[in-house]
């Protein structure tokens, strides 16, 4: 009687393919098998490309004479470690009762890498069926659509390709640089550390790119100049209650574009601003010695001045929910909320992946398909079992608001490569009770995202005052919370119901409303009552003094979100979903590359704050790296050669052409640095990045 195979990628995963499949036969040792069926696994990859030895064991020394290293046909072994089990699944696949395999790995690039490595070191016979099982989440259901709608996996040709070239490109690309770079300029970094232990030089097509990002982003916070800047400030009065407005040299002031300003609200100078306040109070002599104006001074009433209302505006404005969580964007939350790095997150949400409690994490899509939009009440309903958020679902449920989600921009189906966004499955409960705090928190911040689509836009009220003081203008603008809207799951941004549209109110860049943070409904009242022409007491003049602000140091999630969209740091997330292209690396991906460069030393990862920031040694290969091969260090060339293995995946262009191009660049690069002859260069450049780490 024939059988079919199912080999999934992990021995848990197998687990519940078998009891989807309602597999109940013994567990032997490798694989499960009933009298219609066998399941089996991979433990992550059993097969691996070879060292450059396993081609010729004079290649195991590193000189400049074998390199560059361009292999006709590259040779694959299988993992020392994990030899017994791919024995086993080689035997089951070539077993003559198997006559369909159903490949089950994770639904995604290298997933679908790990089994072709498999099938063919094992050799299967292509007599065999063999289709492919691609599914978004664990669940029974999702598993058993996922085989009864499986594809021949000659459909996923392309997919495989592309894999295989990403893997080709990182292995020719990691060890000729790596080598060439270190027989180069390795001794004169170790002599340079005063270092006892060799160690190589070690670049990458992705990782030096990363550590290109993080280094000049370092260089920018030193070199960076602080500016001061003066502020003045007008203290007014409407009805009872007090606010401020601020002074901008609009179009009409003596000072505009004055050599006096730093930008149109900020001087550079106090004198200038003290100035200003002496022009406006010029009749009335209470200034103080800080150059401020107040009404009262030593308890005497001076002359009242006025301020004249010249324009109010007035409208509402709808926020809508943030789009659903990929993977970058969940890295990026979790560091900046709960403090840890993206390899964790990646890892606590691959835990709630295989515990069925959500769908596939590595995934760069923030929509939902619309397959998925018409059934998506199921998940919904789910999620009533669940304390925090059964009266949002509940509520959601009751209302329908989820049966219009397929005509919103939460779901587009273009916006899709391989997998949707990551979204609680509805399922998968009782395993909350075995998953730790942090997971928990992270699948309630998944879970809050997904809940907050289903409800309106939040509803603000904003009001724009602009008040003259003897020819000068002063700016105040207020938005209050009127609805709520999705806010009610995701949690008000303040207590008292406002939010800031500003940026820093120490900081004058061009944009700043200076929208007050702290108006509520009865202050927005009086407010909404003013009228042109009137005249509203001012209590005081002052100056706020600030300074300009160095640009941040990336974190380890604003890393992220800075390689997924190709080097640049876009913090505005409805403009980063606008954003095309594959970025630097892959979801897949980021988070090991980051990690491996803080396990390197090239990179210092603060565990309590997730600030990055480059080691010496990091720098100092930096520089190795810009005088040598500095297209690495290109953001926009890296993401490029992602996009093309996109290209290649999508059948746009062949592997040969990819190839062509992957050994004409490599070539090119190891045969420069040959003839280069910059080493005492190279040396002065050492002793001024050395300078910063005494």
């Amino acid at each position: 009687m024939s059988k079919s195979l199912y080999i999934a990628e992990k021995p848990s995963v197998a687990t519940e393919f078998a009891k989807a499949l309602k597999i109940s036969g013994r567990k032997q040792d490798g694989f499960i098998e009933s009298e219609t069926a066998v399941v089996t696994w991979c433990v992550g990859h059993l097969v691996t490309m070879s060292y450059p030895e396993a081609y010729n064991p004079a290649l195991k020394k590193w000189t400049m004479d074998t390199l560059p290293f361009l292999p006709k046909e590259f040779l694959y072994e299988v993992i020392p470690n994990v030899k017994k089990q791919f024995k086993i699944v080689r035997e089951l696949l070539n077993r003559k009762d198997i006559d369909t395999i159903y490949v089950c790995t994770d639904s995604g690039r290298e997933g679908e890498y790990i089994y072709r490595l498999v099938d063919k070191a094992a050799r299967v016979p292509d007599t065999k069926v063999k289709k492919r099982v691609w599914i978004d989440s664990q669940t029974e259901e999702e598993i058993l659509r996922g085989i009864r709608e499986a594809k021949p996996l000659s459909s996923y040709d392309n997919l495989s390709d592309a894999a295989y070239l990403r893997a080709k490109e990182d292995y020719l690309m990691g060890i000729n640089f790596s080598r060439i770079l270190t027989l180069k300029y390795g001794n004169e970094v170790q002599r340079f550390l005063k270092s006892q232990k060799w160690s190589a030089i070690s670049v990458g097509r992705v990782m030096t790119c990363v550590l290109g990002m993080v280094v000049r982003r370092e260089r920018e916070v030193r070199s960076f100049v602080k500016t001061p800047f003066y502020r003045v400030m007008a203290a007014l009065m409407a009805g009872d209650k007090e606010f401020n407005g601020e002074f901008r040299a609009v179009e009409g002031s003596k000072y505009f574009n004055s050599p006096l300003l730093y930008k149109e609200n900020g001087f550079l100078k106090r004198e200038s601003a003290t100035n200003l306040i002496a022009e406006l109070a010029e009749d009335i002599p209470s200034i103080t010695e800080d150059g401020n104006w107040s009404p009262n001074v030593n308890g005497e009433k001076q002359k009242e001045l006025m301020a004249e209302v010249t324009r109010i505006e007035k409208k509402k404005e709808n926020k809508n929910p943030p789009l659903l969580y990929n993977l970058a964007e969940l890295q990026n939350d979790c560091a900046r909320m709960f403090k840890i790095s993206p390899d964790e997150t990646l890892k606590v949400v691959q835990e709630l992946y295989e515990k069925k409690l959500v769908t596939y994490p590595r995934t760069d899509a923030r929509v939902l398909s619309s397959a998925v939009a018409k059934e998506i009440y199921k998940n919904i309903k789910g999620l009533q079992g669940l304390n925090t958020a059964r009266d949002f679902a509940t509520e959601i449920l009751e209302q329908g608001t989820y049966k219009n989600i397929a005509k919103t921009r939460y779901v587009n189906d273009s916006q899709i490569t391989d997998h949707y966004a990551i979204i609680p499955t509805g399922q998968g409960l009782n395993a909350l009770g075995s998953i730790t705090h942090t997971a928990a928190r992270i699948y309630e911040t998944i879970v809050r995202r997904f809940l907050s689509i289903f409800y309106p836009a939040a509803e603000y009220r904003k009001v724009g005052v602009t008040v003259a003081i003897k020819g000068e203008s002063f700016f105040a603008s207020f938005r209050v919370l009127e609805k709520e809207g999705y806010l009610k799951v995701l949690g008000s941004p303040n207590e008292k119901g406002t939010k800031d549209l500003g940026k820093d109110k120490d900081s004058p860049e061009e944009g700043d409303n200076g929208e007050d943070e702290n108006s509520d409904q009865s202050f927005l009242q009086i407010v909404m009552s003013l009228k042109k022409g009137m005249l509203l007491p001012v209590h005081g003049l002052m100056i706020k003094e600030g300074e300009t602000t160095p640009p941040k140091r990336y974190s380890s999630g604003t890393l992220i979100l800075a390689m997924e969209n190709a080097g640049q740091l876009i913090e505005d997330e409805e403009l980063r979903a606008q954003i095309k292209g594959s970025g630097i690396g892959t979801s897949a991906t980021r988070a090991e590359i980051l990690n491996k460069l803080v396990k390197i030393t090239y990179l210092h990862l603060n565990k309590k704050t997730q600030i990055i920031t480059p080691t010496l040694l990091g720098e100092l290969v930096f520089e190795v790296v810009n005088t040598s091969i500095k297209s690495l260090l290109n953001a926009e060339l890296t993401a490029s050669w992602e996009k093309g293995l996109t290209y290649v995946s999508e059948g746009q262009i062949s592997k040969e052409e990819y190839m062509e191009k992957l050994e004409g660049f490599v070539g090119r690069m190891v045969e420069g640095v040959k003839t280069l002859n910059n080493q005492t260069a190279l040396i002065n450049y050492f002793n001024d990045v050395a300078s910063y780490y005494k």
